[in-house]
């Protein structure tokens, strides 16, 4: 790190005429001997809540013991590297998943923990904890939030006659009936966020139709590559290396923070191999965050009644089917392998995040993401006990490393209440939540 007494503000811009472009989180943002959490160049944490449906075995999910030493069962074994931090909460239930049309609003209800017919104050009930904090952290960011998923049902047939198809097809919402789109198409979403253009020399070329930001803040460049370190000057090169690759799309995007992008060719199609299509949609996630597009996202892994099959893993009946076990062992174990490979999936992400550096950490230290179902034992189609689990530190301000069980009915709604607070959201409810869970 370069050492100073003296160091730049965390908003400093490169400036020219008429352009402005701003600058990824440098060591001489950060006054010497000082942590960045207790700095104003403290970047806000980003916020992950990513959805497997149909629950989990679970005893094959929950922990024999709690606290610290615990011993992770077969569906959470794939997580053993982020062991210290990860959270498990245990014991919660979600009241707004239960009742007739299970499949219909379970997807739905998991961020709101609120009924779509219950009454009540608007300002809280029905608004999902990704666009709660949206609204506070997203204002800077030119999503204020990005909603993705892998599998999108083609059959209204699941749809409910009371509250249509949106609780059964996206987790975000705007309010208790406005369900956000969720995007499936990685080429869609990798043009909404970086711009017309397949790979960079498409880009450039298209970028070359006007001038350059970066030629009218070159001398303010080279003024202040004069000033910073080694390891400042690398990650100023690559940062505006990455400017000049991406098009931006929307006025916001042309001031954001690039930096470090290693940006692949964008997607020619939808793959049709599930575990290329996944880690392609957590890979955009991750390039997103990286750049500081959004710091609210959401992805659903599968689809409620999903149809999905799993050959590649051995499993070739559908997902949907198998989750009804009935008791039945070996069905058991085809839904347990199931869920732990989509463990193993997520694991891949968190192994992403972990190696892309942010200030004094990693992304994952720095993020708060939240990997859960609002479904239990998927054959009884009940919402308790759910399977939550909590990782990364988000600087900080959530401790890891434990298993944390609480009496059973404890409202879901105070875990994301919990997250939220943590995060810097300053929010008094959420759905039907009663308090914070402290130990968090």
């Amino acid at each position: 790190m370069f050492m100073t007494k003296k160091h730049l503000p965390r908003r400093t811009l490169l400036r020219g005429v008429g352009a402005s472009i701003a600058l990824p989180l440098l060591d001489a943002m950060i006054p010497a001997g000082t942590a960045l959490a207790q700095t104003a160049a403290a970047p806000t944490p980003r916020f992950g809540f990513v959805y497997f449906p149909h629950g989990a075995v679970m005893d094959r999910w929950l922990p024999r013991t709690t606290g610290a030493d615990f011993e992770l069962p077969q569906i959470l074994q794939p997580f053993e590297a982020f062991k210290a931090r990860m959270t498990l909460v245990s014991g919660l239930r979600n009241k707004a998943a239960e009742g007739g049309a299970v499949h219909q609003i379970t997807p739905g209800t998991w961020l709101s923990c609120a009924h779509p017919s219950e009454a009540g104050d608007p300002s809280r009930l029905g608004i999902s904890a990704d666009q709660i904090a949206a609204r506070r952290l997203g204002a800077d960011t030119p999503f204020p939030s990005l909603e993705y998923c892998v599998e999108v049902k083609r059959s209204s047939g699941a749809c409910d006659p009371d509250f249509g198809c949106g609780f059964n097809a996206s987790i975000a919402f705007q309010s208790r009936n406005q369900p956000l789109p969720m995007e499936h198409n990685p080429r869609k979403l990798f043009y909404r966020l970086f711009g017309e253009g397949d790979n960079q020399a498409e880009r450039e070329l298209i970028a070359d139709k006007s001038r350059s930001l970066l030629d009218f803040a070159s001398a303010n460049a080279q003024t202040l590559q004069k000033s910073l370190g080694a390891a400042d000057r690398v990650l100023l090169d690559d940062y505006l290396y990455s400017v000049r690759e991406i098009e931006r799309q929307v006025q916001k995007i042309s001031d954001q923070d690039f930096s470090d992008l290693d940006l692949p060719q964008a997607p020619t199609r939808v793959p049709p191999n599930f575990e290329d299509h996944i880690n392609l949609m957590f890979d955009l996630l991750a390039i997103a965050w990286q750049a500081n597009l959004t710091r609210v996202s959401t992805l659903m892994m599968a689809a409620e009644v999903s149809m999905l099959t799993y050959n590649q893993i051995g499993v070739s009946d559908a997902f949907h089917p198998v989750s009804h076990h009935q008791n039945n062992p070996d069905k058991i174990e085809r839904l347990a392998k199931i869920q732990t490979y989509h463990s193993q999936l997520f694991a891949r992400f968190l192994e992403k995040l972990a190696a892309i550096p942010d200030g004094d950490g990693s992304l994952l230290d720095h993020s708060i993401l939240l990997y859960g179902s609002n479904m239990s034992n998927s054959d009884l189609h009940d919402a308790s006990p759910l399977p939550s689990a909590v990782f990364g530190h988000g600087y900080g301000k959530i401790k890891g490393g434990q298993h944390l069980a609480y009496p059973a009915d404890t409202p879901l709604a105070n875990l994301m209440l919990t997250l939220l607070q943590r995060g810097g959201v300053e929010v008094e409810a959420l759905g039907n939540s009663t308090g914070i869970l402290a130990e968090v």
